[in-house]
């Protein structure tokens, strides 16, 4: 991705969802190293370690336990360090609620988890492309 050395978090509880994110972007040849926290409030834990770079995207899944995106969402807009990292959704969730209230959170994209493992490789690459041609601030502590 844009950065390879940028951290690429990953919010995921599914372990099957997460080797399969994992196995795409390896086959897309993008070498970032990637930190998985399997819930909203792990993933907030690991942002708030002043011992972690931040990432240089978070990948959020919405139906998870103990924090769920949404509620990950309403924390990272109160925080401005996390805040400017680019979050893009990534869920089985077609809820149309779900994709309003992340949008108004501040996600830069909302992508729905395809089943088939081509079309999940293609998104992976959509988001690469995306972080790829952004220009992001510097969001150093």
């Amino acid at each position: 991705m844009k950065n390879s050395n940028l951290t690429i978090l990953l919010v995921e509880d599914d372990k099957v969802d997460a080797m399969t994110i994992q196995r795409a972007l390896k086959e897309l040849k993008i070498l970032n190293p990637v930190v998985i926290c399997e819930n909203g409030l792990e993933a907030l834990n690991y942002l708030n370690n002043l011992e972690n770079a931040l990432p240089g995207i978070i990948l959020l899944d919405i139906n998870m336990p103990k924090m769920n995106g949404i509620e990950f969402l309403e924390h990272r807009k109160k925080n401005n360090a996390i805040n400017l990292i680019p979050t893009v959704v990534l869920t089985t969730s077609k809820d149309e609620q779900d994709k309003v209230e992340s949008f108004n959170l501040g996600v830069a994209g909302y992508m729905i988890k395809p089943v088939d493992y081509m079309q999940f490789v293609e998104v992976v690459k959509t988001i690469n492309l995306y972080w790829t041609l952004s220009e992001l601030p510097n969001n150093n502590r």
